[in-house]
This record gives structure tokens, C-alpha cells and sequence, in this order.
């Protein structure tokens, strides 16, 4: 059975939070643990997630409160825009540090450059490539931009 070293940092934190009367942290971290447990519960069969997967869940998690603040922030509630962008800081810490733009272009580049690819009906397959590689270190979105941007320029 796997166990989690990250989950466990998440249980130990929530804890300690709550020793602290954290609120913001506390129902951040009860959160994160409720959509660690949903993933574990979803398909077939009930399983125990690798960190990685951990990882990609929280990542997908701070996505959501990231979206949500832009919408907040857009609709005029910026109390609520607030309080998204400090659940979206909380839950970072526990992901790896993110890439700059020099270092996304220097794996892009080398990438490329490993596999032959070129032009824009290569985006697939650079994609591919390149998220393997980057391994949740910087945003899709911000992947997609810069390789559409090699791939075409």
C-alpha cells in the first residue's frame, strides 16, 4: 500500500491549524483533504493516491480558487476575491516551486529539439512532451502559450 507523505503533511498541518484556531488555513486544509478523499472514492475501486497525484489534485484545487478571484474580482466582490486568493496561497506551499518563463523555454526548447518537432500541427505531440517533462511545475496554460509560440514563430 502507498502511503503519502504529502497527505500526511496535509493531515499534520490541518491539525496543527486547528491547535491555532487557523480558520483561514483549517478550512483550506479541509478542503484540500475532501478533495484528496473524492479522488481516492473516484472509478471503480477505492485507492490510496501517490504523492504525484496528490499534487495534480491540489493543483487542479488552487486552479479553481484562482478562477474563482477572477470572477470574484470581476463581479465586484473583492472580499471574496480576498479570501480565494489566500486559499489558492495556502494550498501553493504544498506544490512544487513553479518554473520561470526562461526556465519553461530552456525545457521547451531542448524538447523540441530531443524529438524533432516542429510546426504548428506538432502542438500535440509537443504538448505531450512537454508536460512530462515540466511534471506540474508551471500552469497548461502557460505551457500551451509559450510552445504554440515556439512552434509557430
Amino acid at each position: 500500500m502507498i502511503v503519502s507523505e504529502l497527505k500526511d503533511r496535509l493531515r499534520a498541518d490541518l491539525t496543527d491549524a486547528m491547535k491555532k484556531r487557523d480558520s483561514l488555513r483549517t478550512s483550506t486544509l479541509r478542503m484540500a483533504m475532501a478533495a484528496v478523499k473524492d479522488a481516492e472514492v473516484a472509478g471503480k475501486s477505492v485507492r490510496e493516491l501517490s504523492d504525484e497525484e496528490v499534487r495534480q489534485v491540489l493543483g487542479r484545487e488552487v486552479r479553481k480558487r484562482k478562477e474563482a478571484a477572477e470572477a470574484f474580482t470581476a463581479g465586484g466582490r473583492p472580499e471574496q476575491a480576498a479570501r480565494e486568493t489566500d486559499e489558492a496561497a495556502v494550498l501553493t506551499g504544498y506544490l512544487p516551486a513553479q518554473l520561470s518563463d526562461d526556465e519553461l523555454r530552456a525545457i521547451i526548447e531542448s524538447v523540441l529539439a530531443a524529438s524533432g518537432l516542429s510546426g504548428p500541427k506538432a502542438m500535440g505531440p509537443a504538448m505531450k512532451a512537454v508536460q512530462a517533462e515540466v511534471a506540474g511545475r508551471a500552469e497548461g496554460g502557460r505551457v500551451a502559450g509559450l510552445v504554440r509560440a515556439r512552434l509557430l514563430g
